[in-house]
């Protein structure tokens, strides 16, 4: 009888009060994690009305704005959580990969490099690992790349993208018989990566001649 009473009351608070907050945020993240990126904005958007200091609404806001590629709209709700987040190493690793996207090297870099230094296994290291061995093959810095992607790839072994992008980075330091082998690993986990087998014809031409 007291758990049917329960029951009720916590029913009817729900009717007067509306779905309780992390009942939301569990909706937008499941719906960011389906992919359905609009419909985790549309529930952040409406959290964030009822309560500026919600934080986890911000981060899954900025987490489906980097997917839609509106980063513009990430910075700002970025910038918003970060004057009262700033070393949520979320927030940190959202800062950086606006940056990145928006092609400012220097200051993605410093972020991304602060997220390896407060959470060395954070649940967004391999991605982090990643984009600083990208932004380090802008900056033509050949054998830090190697070093970053190496690490992405630690985490996650079975990226073909990610073995492909170590054999140009090794092709670049003219590294030709490790490049060939990290263009046939790329291949072994995706026969279709276009950059591989163009890597892989490259270099297996160059060391038969």
């Amino acid at each position: 009888m007291r758990d049917e009473i329960k029951t009720k009351l916590v029913g009817f608070f729900i009717l007067l009060c509306g779905v309780p907050l992390w009942a939301q945020y569990a909706d937008a993240l499941s719906e960011y994690r389906k992919g359905n990126y609009l419909a985790a904005v549309e529930i952040c958007q409406k959290e964030i009305a009822e309560n500026q200091d919600n934080i986890e609404s911000h981060v899954v806001i900025c987490w489906s704005f980097l997917k839609l590629g509106r980063y513009t709209e990430a910075a700002e709700y970025a910038s918003a959580v970060a004057r009262k987040a700033r070393y949520d190493v979320r927030v940190i690793e959202i800062l950086g990969e606006i940056d990145y996207f928006q092609g400012r090297n220097s200051t993605a870099l410093q972020y991304f490099q602060e997220y390896v230094n407060l959470a060395p296994e954070g649940q967004r290291i391999d991605m982090v690992y990643y984009y600083m061995g990208e932004i380090y093959i802008r900056l033509g810095r050949f054998r830090h790349a190697d070093i970053a992607i190496s690490t992405a790839l630690h985490y996650v072994p079975n990226s073909a993208h990610w073995w492909a992008r170590i054999g140009y980075i090794r092709e670049m330091l003219g590294e030709n018989r490790e490049a060939l082998r990290a263009y046939n690993q790329a291949l072994e986990l995706n026969a279709s990566l276009t950059d591989a087998r163009r890597g892989q014809e490259r270099l297996r031409s160059t060391l038969t001649q």
